[in-house]
Parts: C-alpha cells; structure tokens; sequence
C-alpha cells in the first residue's frame, strides 16, 4: 500500500517518482494511478460508521438524506476498491473492510431500493463493483450472506427509474442478480437496453434522455454502462456488443478533442465535481478493444486528466474529495449532490481493470491531436464546434446544441465553454458572460433557452433562440484563436450585452477597456478579449466575487448596443481567450467585416474569407430535429 504522513489529520498524498522515459508528457505510470486509488481509499477510513456500512463524509447534504449520504459513500468507494482490488487482490483488509460494510448495508443499514430513489444509483455502483472484484470478495462471502445481499439488490426487479442513464443502472444492477444465479427480470434489461436507443442521435452521441442533453454524461454514463453491461452478461451480450463498440469508437474519435493539453476536461454540464470520470470512456475503449486511440494516447490523455487534478490540489489535505472542480465550491454543484458524490471518480479508475502487462501500461505515452496542431472539429450530433490551440493547450467548445431542457443553467446555455475557465454563476437574469441578451425597458434580460440549430460545419456553426419576446441569432465562424460571432437581434427596444469569457483567479484579474474592446488577464496571462467589429458602441468588463468555479475573483469582458425595436439588427464581435498576450486594437484591424443587410462577410489577415447568411431558418419555434433520431 502507498505510505503516506499523518499530520494533524493532514494527509500527504506520496507518488511514485515520475517515469518520463514511459510517460514523456504526464509522468505517470500504472503505480502512479495505484498510488492515488490507495490515498483515496485509506483517507476515508475514518469516516466509515461502526458497522462499516456507512461512509459519513463532512460538508453539505443532499437532498436524499445523510442515511443516503452515508450509502453513497460507501457505494461510491466501493467502485473503486473493487478496481484496485482486481487490479493486484492483494490487500485483504480492503476487501474486508467492504465485505463488512456490504453485508451489514444489506441487512439492514442502508435504506431500502424504491422506485426512481437515489438508492438505485448506489445499488449499480455496488452491482458493478461486486462483478467486478467476484473473486476476491463475492465469492468468500458465505451464503447467507449472499443472500443479504441479493435481497437488498431485489429492490431493482419490476421498478422504476428516472427516464435517463438512470434507466442503465437497473440493467446492471439486475444483470448481476441473473449472473449470481437470483430472480430477475429479463424485461427489465431488455426495456432499458432498448429505451437508450431511442437516444441515440448519431455520429456515437446519445441525449441523456429525451432533448437535447448532451455533457460529460454521455461518455461516464451512457458509454460507460452498456460496456459494463457486456462484460457482466458475457456471451449473451454479443449481438448488442458489436453496436456498442461501433459507437463507442465513433464517439471517442469526438471525445478525444474535449481535453486540453493540459489534462483538463471541458468545464461544462453538471455533475461536474466527479472530475476525474471524464476519463471513464478512454478506458472503456480500451477495454472493449473499441477505440481510435492508440494505447500511448489512451494513457497520455487518461493520465493528463489525473494528473491536472492532482496538480491543482484535488484531493483536499484530508485525502477527500470535495463537491466542486479544483477545490471546493458549492454553487457548481446540484442539489442532488452529497459530501459523497465526488466519489463517481472511481469511474475514471476502471483503467485498473486492465492488467498491468496491457500494452495502455507498457507503451510509451504518444501524442494526442493537440499535442501537435491546432484542431477545429464540427460535432453535428451535439451540436457543438470544438476550436482548439496547441500554443497555449486551450480546447473550447462552442455550444450550438446542448440545452438540457433551455431551463436557463449557466452550466448549459453559455455559446461557449473551455478548459480553462467556468461560467459565472448568478442568477439567470444576470448572465453575461459567453451569452447574448437584450435588456428591454423593465431592465431584466432573458436567458438563453432552448436551443433551435441551424447548422454544425467545419469552422462555422450557428442557433437561435427565444428569448422572451425576441428571436436571437448567433452564427460562431473560427479562425486560430478567433471566433467571431454574428449575432441578430429582433425584438423590443433594448440595451443588447455580449460577453466574452469570465477569467477567473485568486488575485483579481486586471482590466482594460477602450471604445470598441475590452479584455481581463489572470497573473498567469489567461486572456479574455471581446472587440466590437460592427453596430456595438460600448466596452467595459464586470467584476465578480466568489461567482467562479476557477477562482474567488473573476472578470468578464463585454459590448453593448442599443437596439431600437424597429428592424432586426446585425451585430459583429471577435471574441478570444488565450494563454498569451492579446492586442485588441490589432486584432480589430485584422478583420475585414462587410455587412449588407444580413449578410456579413470576413475578410481575416491571412485572406481567408467566411460568409455568413443570418435570419434564412426561423422554423416553427420548435427545437431542430436532432440527427439521426427518430422523426
């Protein structure tokens, strides 16, 4: 086990010295990912209950109880003990110690399984992590005790569960009860199997559920579980199988342009303080034999996002995980989310499962897209446009697409996200940064809601949405670091505003502003830049406090324009973030903007030229239909 140094409840996490022959760009190794599953698994010791059923973490509860907490926390851990445990099976007070818990859980200490209840998704992470360390501790528990166990498990047989990814955690859960040998339901699996099809939009890209639901869900979830699935149903899973992997490895030829150089996953959607799991569906890949990459940049980019993690101070000096990104911050969170809930990490460990002589450990680390040139990748399934930088390692994801619902969550209705930096959290009528409002006479903005595509191509990508009584257009055309956006107001008289990206830090970012420009720079030369190209008439930059997921300090960037209420208006800006230094007065000069009437033509400095139609597909006021899903 990994030593660590116990200091008035400090916990140092220790790490093997970095291999940089094997991992030139990370360092890190198969011991390195051990080293930290054991710092995460022994940190929590103290904080099992007498009975070993409940794991008890401090900070805020979720809305399903601390009874629920305390099971989460167990289940959660449990996931990745049972990794380690497959990895070597050579700790037996591991193994002890969660037999114990899972065996006085089921008699009685954990609540019991009832329709669409959070215990049901404890219970899948407790099915897989059964299946999965079967011959360490499944296997030794007597019978009675299995029966315990399957009792509790039972809770999933003819009921009911949240229509989502929800729906795979009863196929797991009761395809391990069929595998043990207990009555199930063979409808059960089949329906949930079934139903994700109808959310499948093509190109790899499921909805979680019915809309537009695109996020981080699709690869931890919605990947993740059908691939467990196969290798818990064996044989029979053959004819769905095939169909999975195809996906599966048309999706990661997306995924692996949604990190950063860095490591650091796209910091958007929700759930976002399982961090690591990000990494779930590279692994899978590998698992499966199902994946674009070679096993050099599966572990590169796997080990990337660990790492980014782990140098930016996660886990805590307790050794726990905490309900936020690079530490702990509450706003970036959901009321379903618990002290435990972090603990969906462990998916990003199922690497573990892979034994040490795979070629993911034996070959040199190899470089990822990013690592060598500067990407553009249309994603139409989602309805996103990746634009990312190899000079600065920043990947960002221009968001045309993905609304949950248009319920107005800054986690989903920003135009773009990236892996540097977060949305400013305030209440819906106060977002700014990376969206476009018009403030009419009663001074409340309308956010942006559900999302209407017009169109995902190679460097240009483009929506529209309702927002109170006016339709708003935003065409996003990429160039380098560029991205312009068009934009096309009609509505009411109103003050139109258009952020930039929010910076964020520990020191307040300094500010700059002139007529048409403004920019915010962190201490490290992060760069936020908007320029107003045509019709804005003003800059300026908003300062927030504790409002970031990145930093106590942010600052945002933005331009406004008045708009008359008479004729639809066609507005112009160049917007940047960079990890190097901006000139905005030169940046406006180097784009051309022709407009004539709603057609807007670029010119860039090299002479690359972009057209942009706005206002031709208005629609029904319907969202577009989502590619490839049934009409």
């Amino acid at each position: 086990m990994n030593r660590e140094v116990h200091d008035q409840g400090v916990r140092r996490l220790r790490l093997p010295p970095p291999d940089r022959l094997l991992s030139s760009r990370t360092g890190y190794t198969r011991e390195t990912w051990l080293a930290v599953a054991d710092h995460l698994l022994d940190s929590l010791v103290p904080w099992f209950s007498a009975s070993g059923a409940q794991v008890r973490l401090p900070g805020r509860g979720s809305w399903s109880g601390a009874d629920c907490d305390g099971l989460e926390g167990f289940a959660r851990s449990f996931l990745l003990a049972a990794f380690r445990m497959a990895a070597d099976g050579r700790d037996e007070r591991l193994v002890e110690r969660y037999a114990r818990g899972l065996v006085a859980g089921a008699a009685g200490g954990w609540p019991r399984l009832t329709p669409c209840s959070q215990q049901m998704v404890e219970a899948a992470a407790i099915a897989v992590g059964l299946h999965e360390s079967r011959a360490w501790l499944w296997d030794k528990l007597d019978v009675p005790e299995q029966e315990k166990v399957v009792d509790w498990l039972g809770g999933f047989v003819g009921s009911r569960t949240w229509d989502n990814n929800w729906r795979l955690f009863q196929v797991v859960g009761e395809q391990f009860l069929a595998s043990v040998g207990a009555p199930y339901s063979q409808d059960d699996i089949d329906s949930g199997l079934d139903r994700i099809e109808d959310w499948y939009v093509g190109d790899g890209w499921y909805s979680d559920g019915d809309g537009q639901n695109f996020d981080h869900y699709i690869g931890w979830a919605m990947h993740m579980y059908p691939g467990l699935w196969t290798r818990m149903a064996g044989p029979s899973a053959d004819g769905r199988l095939t169909v999975y992997k195809e996906r599966l490895h048309r999706f990661l030829e997306d995924a692996v342009h949604l990190t950063g150089t860095d490591g650091a996953p796209i910091h958007f959607g929700r759930s976002l303080c399982y961090r690591m799991a990000t990494a779930a569906p590279y692994w899978m890949g590998a698992l499966l034999d199902a994946t674009p990459l070679t096993p050099g940049q599966t572990r590169r980019l796997c080990s990337g996002t660990l790492r980014h993690f782990i140098d930016h101070g996660v886990p805590d000096e307790r050794g726990l995980l905490t309900l936020g990104w690079h530490h702990h911050f509450l706003p970036t969170t959901q009321p379903y989310s618990g002290p435990a809930s972090p603990y969906w990490a462990s998916k990003g460990f199922l690497g573990l499962l892979l034994p040490a002589d795979h070629e993911v450990w034996t070959t040199r680390e190899s470089a990822l897209p990013l690592d060598e040139q500067d990407q553009v990748r249309a994603m139409p399934a989602p309805g996103f446009l990746i634009q990312a930088t190899k000079h600065d390692g920043i990947v960002r994801l221009l968001n045309h697409g993905s609304d949950h619902g248009g319920e107005g969550d800054p986690h989903y209705n920003r135009l773009a996200y990236s892996t540097r930096t977060a949305p400013d959290l305030r209440t819906p009528e106060q977002h700014l940064d990376n969206h476009v409002t018009l403030v009419g006479a009663a001074g409340l903005p309308e956010h942006r809601g559900r999302i209407r595509r017009l169109s995902v191509t190679h460097g240009q990508a483009g929506s529209w949405w309702q927002a109170g009584e006016a339709r708003i257009e935003v065409v996003s055309v990429v160039h380098g670091r560029i991205e312009v956006r068009c934009v096309l107001v009609d509505g009411p008289e109103g003050v139109v505003k258009h952020g930039g990206y929010a910076v964020a830090a520990v020191q307040q970012p300094d500010v700059t502003t002139e007529s048409m420009w403004a920019q915010a720079t962190r201490v490290d030369r992060l760069t936020s830049v908007v320029v107003g190209l045509h019709g804005y008439e003003k800059a300026a930059v908003r300062r927030d406090l504790d409002a970031n997921a990145f930093g106590p300090h942010s600052a945002t960037p933005y331009l406004e324009a008045q708009h008359d209420g008479t004729d639809p208006q066609v507005l112009v800006s160049a917007v940047v973030l960079s990890g190097d230094t901006v000139w905005p007065g030169a940046l406006a000069e180097s784009i051309e903007v022709t407009v004539d009437g709603r057609h807007v033509r670029l010119r860039f400095a090299d002479g690359t030229t972009a057209d942009v139609q706005l206002g031709e597909e208005v629609g029904d006021g319907g969202p577009a239909p989502i590619a490839g899903a049934p009409a």
